[in-house]
């Protein structure tokens, strides 16, 4: 298959060769966030993940598609990424679940993609530099420097009203009832609650008090993208909520829950998305493998008065906070975890003991 030769570029000046596959944007060109994920397998929960709206996807592991798609491990509505990075992508799907291949798959989605880029070098340079704002296209190389420089990254950004649903919905059938704010949440996030409670999915601008007048045994703060500093209306809303019914955090959650604490967020050099990092639970001594996908983090020394639950393994940061007389808890890392790993699923198990106490 012959294909339209594209161009990468960085807004530092850094320029990448690699060839146009995907979906082809009006005007060839597309923007955003660069940032890099390790994980070996998983690339359609990675893309249809809310989270990474704004960002395009550098793919670490070079050969990518090679078991193709297939609308059961989608975790979302539809693709909120920018677009992704591939070294390899594969032309044949050889799953006996797959129902198409990665590229059909991205021009349904209207995801752009450039391929053929040497990704361990671009990974490399993004560990160095953290992540940047860039594009790529098929266009000439001081078309795609230029829209480089003009590119945006995350920062002070509310990518969360994009990704919310605009209605309330329900899964589930537990004797419990939990309400599950959706700043961006993922379906896997959806299933596990609804296999062990009556959920209702509200969007990321309902108010604690519509909140309360659904009479929750519990309420979710689910995962989602951007700056949390951006986020300063939906923290208000949590700090009313906070010692009236109890709250579980999980990613963008974790991080707003620490800001209604009290606490601060800063923003990672390259932040941590994969699905193989350590994470300590600093009350039983356990390590857990966990998935990630974030690029903002709670300052430790901001935390007064906070229990520091679990730490990362490979920098420090603060994977988990709580706080008992308030009756709430959250991680920075994904135990729901599609497609895996597992070790942390027994998150949801807590988040029903304290409601039952």
């Amino acid at each position: 298959m012959t294909r339209e030769p594209a161009l990468l570029a960085l807004s530092d000046g850094s320029l990448f060769e690699g060839s146009a596959a995907g979906y082809r944007p009006p005007g060839g060109i597309t923007q955003g966030e660069f940032v890099f994920n390790t994980a070996l397998a998983g690339y359609q929960e990675i893309i249809t993940d809310p989270s990474y709206a704004g960002q395009v996807i550098v793919f670490t592991y070079p050969h990518i598609g090679n078991y193709g798609v297939t609308p059961e491990d989608d975790e979302a509505r539809r693709a909120f990424c920018q677009g992704v990075v591939v070294r390899d992508l594969s032309p044949v799907a050889s799953n006996w679940r797959a129902q198409s291949g990665l590229e059909e798959f991205l021009i349904d989605q209207q995801i752009p993609a450039i391929i053929g880029v040497d990704t361990r070098r671009l990974t490399r340079h993004l560990r160095t530099h953290g992540a940047l704002a860039g594009a790529f296209g098929v266009t000439d190389a001081p078309s795609v420097l230029a829209a480089a420089r003009e590119a945006r990254g995350t920062d002070d950004t509310d990518l969360v009203s994009q990704v919310s649903t605009r209605t309330p919905y329900e899964a589930g059938a537990g004797a419990r009832h939990v309400v599950a704010f959706d700043f961006g949440i993922k379906t896997t996030m959806v299933e596990q609650l609804a296999q062990r409670f009556r959920v209702t999915v509200v969007p990321s601008h309902t108010s604690a008090a519509e909140v309360l007048a659904l009479s929750p045994d519990g309420v979710m703060l689910s995962n989602g993208p951007g700056d949390p500093a951006a986020l300063g209306e939906l923290v208000d809303q949590i700090r009313q909520l906070l010692g009236v019914v109890p709250i579980f955090g999980i990613c963008l959650g974790h991080q707003l829950l620490g800001l209604a604490l009290g606490g601060r967020t800063f923003k990672l050099a390259f932040g941590h998305h994969g699905a193989n990092h350590p994470v300590k639970d600093l009350a039983s001594g356990k390590i857990e493998i966990t998935a990630q996908n974030h690029n903002y983090a709670l300052a430790a020394e901001s935390l007064e008065g906070v229990e520091i639950s679990h730490l990362n393994l490979n920098d420090g940061v603060v994977e988990g906070i709580a706080s008992p007389a308030r009756r709430c808890f959250s991680v920075q890392y994904h135990p729901e975890a599609g497609p895996g790993p597992h070790d942390a699923r027994y998150l949801f198990e807590r988040f029903e003991e304290m409601m039952e106490r």
